[in-house]
């Protein structure tokens, strides 16, 4: 496993590294600007302070800010598609949370992180089912709606072949509809005392650009996950906007530039994006990320904090693998 780090020339350099794990004591991560020797270099890092024991009080941090789309995920198994005009039998069929909003906020709750979600649901069983899960989860669901008048809660289908593809077909429902034209103070209060912004485009553009300007002017970290329409992505958001989280797929899709190896996904973020982090899965898996992967569905599949640390700590040695971080000033 390798570690990938981007410089701010579009330069991209490996990092074979090994380090013995010594001691692991749950304290609360933290993201923060770690300076180089080049003064117009500086990289967002992971960190954790190994100096304080469990015995020194831990003062909380700000809090994650997820404002986005909850989901409920109809899962069937096919052999193959259906052809136009056949109906077919599903081997199995199960529905459970997620959404990309509802995902992250999950996963932050889960790993201990005080975790908010401002989103909508339905006033349906999959409202219900999703609120559940998110409680469960730990989420602190002040700011989750349940809208009436109909309003479906957000759902897909996902079609899953024995072959290991799959197929996704989205209804927005309530991810998509009756948001005010203007968010309320004190959805916006939340949003400016967060520690970290987290976006992603299954909710309306408006939506998301009216938390990211709020966040912004407080200062306020704001990071968008490029997943969700196919739409151009507005400059008016992604100036508001500190980190541009596509993957490959999308970055491809959304600067028209091939993205197949490392120096052309290079030239593709430094047209995008000041600052670009986007995932390589297939040189590797975050330790929660490995976990993830053997629990089908998306809420139900996100480890615990206890999970995470217990996994390392089986481990002989930790190899950090950062995602592909690109910043250009």
């Amino acid at each position: 496993m390798e570690g990938i780090a981007f410089s701010p020339s579009n330069n991209f350099h490996c990092y074979p590294q090994i380090h013995p794990i010594k001691t692991l004591t749950p304290i609360p991560f933290r993201f923060c600007n770690y300076k180089t020797n080049n003064p117009n270099q500086s990289l967002l890092s992971f960190s954790i302070n190994s100096s304080k024991t469990s015995q020194t009080p831990i003062t909380q941090p700000p809090p994650l800010v997820v404002v986005g789309s909850a989901n409920a995920d109809i899962y069937v198994e096919i052999d193959r598609l259906p052809t136009e005009g056949e109906t077919i039998s599903a081997k199995n069929g199960q529905t459970l949370a997620g959404g990309k909003g509802a995902n992250q906020a999950t996963c932050g709750a889960k790993l201990s992180y005080p975790t908010y979600f401002v989103g909508q649901v339905g006033d349906d069983a999959h409202g219900k089912l999703i609120t559940q899960a998110l409680g469960n989860g730990g989420v602190r669901l002040e700011y989750l709606k349940s809208l009436g008048g109909g309003v479906p809660t957000g759902h897909a289908v996902v079609m899953l072949q024995s072959n290991g593809q799959n197929s996704i077909i989205i209804v927005g429902g309530a991810n998509m509809s009756s948001w005010p034209d203007k968010l309320s103070d004190q959805d916006l209060d939340v949003v400016k005392n967060a520690g970290i912004v987290l976006l992603q485009r299954e909710i309306p553009d408006s939506v998301n650009i009216q938390v990211a300007k709020a966040a912004k002017g407080a200062g306020v970290t704001v990071i968008m996950d490029a997943g969700g329409m196919d739409a151009p992505m507005p400059q008016e958001l992604l100036k508001f906007v500190d980190i541009f989280s596509p993957n490959e797929s999308e970055l491809g899709r959304l600067t028209g530039m091939p993205t197949d190896n490392f120096e052309q996904i290079s030239q593709a973020a430094a047209k995008c994006h000041k600052m670009v982090s986007f995932s390589t899965p297939e040189k590797g898996l975050t330790a929660a990320a490995s976990l993830c992967v053997q629990v089908k569905g998306a809420i139900p599949s996100m480890p615990d904090r206890k999970s995470v640390l217990n996994l390392l700590q089986s481990c002989k040695y930790a190899v950090f693998v950062p995602m592909g971080t690109m910043s250009h000033e």
